[in-house]
Order: C-alpha cells, then sequence, then structure tokens
C-alpha cells in the first residue's frame, strides 16, 4: 500500500508519527463510455468557455464563482497561508464514548502505520483507547480540506474515520413524521418475535455480493459471445395478505429455516449463531411483510443485506 498522508498525532505533549494508508477498496466494475456502433473511447476536451480554446492541464487552477458570478481564481500558494495547523497533525481534540458518534457522520477509513520511532508511544495510546473503550475526537487536514475525524483502535492499530461536519448532515423533512402513527400492541410483540427469530451475530465473511457476481457471468459471456444468463422469472401468487398475516408467516418461515417448531415459544436458544440459511430465509420473510398492502411476496432467493 501507498500512504497517503504523513504527519503525526499529537496526543497532550506527545507526538506519534504517522503515515495514512486508506483503509477499504470497492471491487466495482469500472465502465468507459463508448461509441456504440464501434467501441470506441470517448473522450473529452477541456474547452474555456470565454475563449473557446482547448487549455492543457497545467494551465487549468481552482475557481469559486460569488453570487453576483464573478470567478475568484485560486492558487496552490493561496491554499497554503490559510491558518490551519492540521496539515501535518493530528489534534486529539477530546475522548468520548462510542456510543455518542452517530455513523451517520463517517465517512472514510484510513489505517495508521506509525514511524520506528514512534512505535512504542503509539501502542500506548491504542491500548488506552482499546481499555477506556473511547474514541479520540481529532481534526486533520487531507487535500487541502481541514475535517473531523475519531481515532478507535482495531485489533493491533490505530484505525482513522473522517467524519462530516455537522452542518453537513442534512435534517430528515418527511410528511409522515408529522403524523400520529399507531402500531398495535399485537404487531410490535410479533415484530419482535421476528427480530428475535432472526437475531445472530454478525460475520461479514457470510455474505457475498451477488450483484457483482452475475455482472461478472454476464460480461464474461458477452466478452465469449456465449449464451447470456437469464433473470430468474418471479412467482405472483396473486394472494392479497395484512400486515398481521405477513409478520406471522415471516416468523414461522424464520424459525422453520432454524429447524423449531412453527408457533413454538418465542424464547431463543443463547449462544447459537445465525446459519446463512437462517439469514436468507428471514431476509425473504421480512420482503414479504414490506407487502402488506399489496400481494404476497414472491417466493426467490433473498440476497444478503
Amino acid at each position: 500500500m501507498r500512504s497517503v498522508w504523513r504527519g503525526a498525532i499529537s496526543f497532550g505533549l506527545v507526538t506519534i508519527g504517522v503515515r495514512l494508508y486508506t483503509a477499504t477498496e470497492e471491487h466495482d466494475f469500472r465502465f468507459h463510455q463508448v461509441h456504440r456502433e464501434d467501441g470506441g473511447r470517448i473522450r473529452y476536451k477541456r474547452v474555456c468557455q470565454v475563449c473557446g480554446e482547448e487549455v492543457a492541464f497545467a494551465d487549468i487552477a481552482k475557481g469559486y464563482e460569488l453570487d453576483d458570478g464573478r470567478m475568484v481564481v485560486m492558487e496552490a500558494e493561496d491554499f497554503e497561508k490559510l491558518p490551519v495547523n492540521t496539515d501535518h497533525a493530528i489534534d486529539v481534540l477530546e475522548f468520548v464514548p462510542v456510543e455518542e458518534i452517530d455513523p451517520i457522520y463517517f465517512q472514510k477509513c484510513y489505517y495508521l502505520e506509525p514511524d520506528k520511532a514512534a512505535a512504542r508511544p503509539y501502542v500506548l495510546l491504542r491500548t488506552a483507547l482499546e481499555k477506556s473503550g473511547q474514541l479520540a475526537v481529532v481534526k486533520i487536514t487531507i487535500r487541502q480540506r481541514e475535517t473531523l475525524a475519531m481515532l478507535r483502535a482495531r485489533e493491533d492499530l490505530l484505525v482513522m474515520h473522517t467524519m462530516l461536519w455537522p452542518d453537513e448532515v442534512r435534517k430528515p423533512e418527511f410528511d409522515f413524521l408529522d403524523g400520529d402513527i399507531e402500531v398495535r400492541p399485537q404487531e410490535l410483540r410479533m415484530a419482535s418475535s421476528l427480530v428475535e427469530s432472526m437475531a445472530g451475530s454478525f460475520d461479514p465473511g457470510e455474505f457475498t455480493d451477488d450483484y457483482t457476481g452475475a455482472l461478472q457471468k454476464l460480461i464474461e459471456a458477452k466478452a465469449e459471445g456465449a449464451e447470456l444468463p437469464e433473470r430468474p422469472e418471479s412467482e405472483d401468487t396473486g394472494e392479497v395478505i395484512d400486515l398481521m398475516t405477513a409478520l406471522e408467516r415471516s416468523v414461522e418461515q424464520a424459525r422453520s429455516a432454524r429447524g423449531e417448531s412453527g408457533r413454538k415459544s418465542s424464547s431463543r436458544s443463547s449462544g447459537g449463531k445465525s446459519s446463512r440459511s437462517s439469514r436468507s430465509s428471514g431476509s425473504a420473510g421480512s420482503k414479504s411483510g414490506g407487502k402488506a398492502a399489496g400481494k404476497a411476496a414472491p417466493k426467490k432467493k433473498a440476497k444478503p443485506a
């Protein structure tokens, strides 16, 4: 891996030299825009709207348009003059309990590797976070932008999650939030029973990206001129069911997948880890619950969320 940032964690009077590495990568297909007739790549030219000439990349600067239409051109040295002290430092602001940070603020994840001389204070900070169950709220400047972030201990590493500022999180404004929606006690009991029937321990290795796998097969088939795979047809029973019936059937389906009798006591045996089949069946059941006002959901293989 190649580091994307180098600096130091400022922890009180302790300085910990670190390098930052991107912790995640997306395994997605990168499609190009092409000419349908011959498959040729579509290229774009950088053309100035004022003079109409093509502009070399070296002659392109950043510009910010004001409300009155004027354009403020920013040069690299302008950004270097900004009064920030986090361009080469991760400044620890405070330590907070894990449950106090809403995941909605999280953006990107990075691994932190200590410099050779900083391994001891690095391990000390990691161990302190691990034992306290706290997160370190920090500030850091990456790619000329100061951002809020948090540090946490993960296995033998310190991991940093960049975060949104509070004013970057949108306020939900939906009509249903102003209404008084009644949930009947028997529906809540059945929904709770469904949750309990589908409960398990999260193991990311149990889940697969079915869409990417299907897309890979489709691309390979087209490349070889082979017969293209077809989407399996879904069954439509035409049966209309209400919410309570959908919940009851979902609970029965989830219990059946776990080898329990249909209307057994809702108490779940402890220590059991959910199997892949229980997750798939549970997902199918929950989908049928979402069809309360319409037709029953077709019986088909559920894709893990």
